[in-house]
């Protein structure tokens, strides 16, 4: 059985929300990274999505409440449902 394991190398410039997830913000847009892979590109100024999205990624496991209100610099409570 052969095993694969993805690396997470990121480009340069991003803001880590954990070791795998990332995001950079560029030219009005926010882009999300996992690994070396993007996986969402939305409008910044579209803060219900990207609602959604961190959301998303807190209920999944893959970062904490806490990790998405330092990575944004926004206030816990604005993060918690």
């Amino acid at each position: 059985m052969l095993l694969a394991v993805q690396l997470t190398i990121f480009p340069v410039r991003l803001t880590h929300i954990t070791a795998e997830i990332a995001f950079h913000r560029d030219a009005g847009k926010v882009y999300y990274f996992s690994g070396h892979l993007p996986v969402l590109c939305m409008r910044s100024e579209t803060w219900r999505r990207l609602g959604l999205f961190t959301s998303q990624l807190a209920i999944n496991g893959d970062v904490t409440q806490a990790q998405i209100s330092r990575s944004f610099g926004v206030p816990l409570v604005t993060v918690k449902p």
